[in-house]
């Protein structure tokens, strides 16, 4: 069965429409939790559509989703909008320019105002295509917020919001166009926050004790530690309070963010518990206290063959993104090559292109013999882990274009930009087309997630008792 020529008209009807609401959210980049505005503008579009849309999922200000049709299967489509603070910069500018009016100093890093606005352009159209063939079935878009550093698909998971959903689609903007055959990290984070003793450190040092001290060895000790964990985790960390700004004080108090990555979840842990063992041990050292807060987390994605299988025959119909002379030239400004002139890839490694700005083709690989690791983290992860999902990204920017960069920012609003949104677009709604009305290509998918969720069952990365941060913050402010 062909991708329907009527739904992918629908598609091109709508672009422009889905690739200015992009636009809007590109304008006023707003970091994680707070995509007040951005959400609000996904809920007008939605609204406008005749979907219903409930707000707050799980509890969250910025989280929504909305839904059309009815009954079996339930089909999600899932999106998100958070931007990267530290990154504004000028669309279109190939040389590092602050957005003139950007207050914020934000901007969109990672793409995310495409990846929302085109996962939802592809529910609406399966919304239409729904409706003009009186199919049974529901489409559901999630708005998802706080994917940076924050896993609010981690949170909404264990709140149960994906529980009923049959199967999932989603994509993410890069330089390739693919689909995503990867694995990526489970991952933890946490404050780790040291407390001493104050003293004047020329004249009394003994009486204090230093929680700036404490942290530094923390940080000298978990150095030491990245030579005695497997080779394909990661541990970052920011320095966010060095306890003041006078060196004649001895510190009191000392805070740190950590980031712990691991294949999956019962290695991050593993890996977690000796990082917080190095913590207590710099405490011990220094007779201060030491507190640990897990702020987040998000699990490994699990793979669905065949759903990849499905896209990938998906996008071997619909061909590469249609990019045109004016977006090769355009893009020659901000293309990377590696030392050894291959083209060096945003998701992860190299590959052969054909030497343009812009990628023009398809990468394809076999996931049965090679499954390679980007060693970023994704709370997709975790929706995997509860329903069947299947990714696909698509050539938006430049080759070579580093995620979380200024460059990415400056392409974010370009037409080759909205060309590889739109056609991702087309991707995800006839994939979701195939899930609602292909009974057997369900149930296959299905049938591979039971055998792999028997065989390793979900454990959450989050602790329990824990809450999304926004809601932990209303709480601490009505007490």
């Amino acid at each position: 069965m062909s991708v329907d020529p009527q739904l992918l008209g629908t598609i091109d009807e709508l672009g422009p429409q889905y690739a200015a609401l992009s636009d809007a959210i590109w304008d006023n980049p707003e970091l994680r939790w707070e995509e007040h505005a951005s959400v609000d503008a996904q809920i007008a579009a939605a609204e406008a559509e005749g979907f219903t849309v409930t707000r707050s999922v799980a509890g969250i200000p910025t989280a929504f989703s909305a839904e059309a049709g009815s009954g079996q299967p339930v089909i999600a489509i899932v999106g998100e909008y958070d931007a990267l603070a530290g990154l504004s910069q000028k669309s279109g500018s190939a040389v590092p320019e602050p957005e003139p009016g950007n207050e914020s100093g934000n901007g969109q890093g990672c793409g995310h105002h495409l990846l929302g606005g085109g996962s939802l352009l592809a529910a609406t159209a399966v919304k239409r295509y729904l409706d003009a063939n009186g199919l049974p079935g529901t489409v559901r878009y999630y708005g998802c917020p706080a994917e940076e550093a924050a896993a609010g698909k981690t949170f909404m998971v264990k709140e149960g919001a994906f529980d009923d959903v049959d199967a999932a689609v989603s994509w993410h903007p890069g330089d390739t166009t693919t689909v995503q055959r990867i694995r990526t990290l489970a991952y933890v984070q946490a404050y780790v926050r040291f407390t001493g003793i104050a003293a004047h450190a020329g004249v009394s040092p003994e009486r204090g004790r230093s929680a700036l001290d404490a942290l530094e060895l923390m940080n000298v000790g978990t150095n030491f530690l990245r030579e005695h964990m497997p080779s394909d985790c990661r541990i970052h960390y920011a320095i966010l309070d060095t306890g003041g700004r006078s060196p004649n004080v001895v510190q009191a108090s000392a805070e740190a963010y950590y980031l712990v990555r691991s294949p999956d979840v019962a290695g991050m842990r593993e890996l977690f518990a000796r990082v917080k063992k190095i913590a207590e041990g710099a405490a011990l050292m220094t007779e201060t206290t030491v507190e640990i807060e897990v702020d987040g987390g998000c699990s490994d994605i699990l793979p669905n063959v065949v759903l990849e299988d499905s896209m990938q025959e998906r996008l071997r119909e619909l061909g590469p993104v249609p990019f045109d002379v004016t977006d090769l030239a355009t893009a020659e400004a901000f293309v990377t090559k590696t030392a050894s002139g291959r083209t060096a890839s945003t998701l992860g490694g190299e590959f052969d292109g054909d030497g343009g700005a812009l990628h023009t083709g398809i990468v394809t690989f076999d996931a049965r013999s090679l499954r390679p690791t980007m060693t970023g983290s994704s709370d997709l992860g975790d929706v995997s882990w509860v329903t069947p999902l299947v990714q696909c990204a698509t050539a938006c920017v430049g080759v070579g274009t580093a995620a979380h960069s200024w460059q990415m920012v400056a392409q974010g609003k370009l037409p080759a930009a909205h060309k590889g949104m739109i056609h991702a677009a087309k991707i995800m709604a006839s994939t979701a087309v195939d899930l609602l009305t292909d009974a057997e290509l369900l149930a296959s998918a299905r049938k591979e997630f039971s055998t792999r969720t028997t065989q390793t069952h979900y454990d959450s990365p989050l602790p329990d008792g824990i809450v999304a941060p926004p809601l932990r913050d209303a709480v601490a402010v009505a007490q």
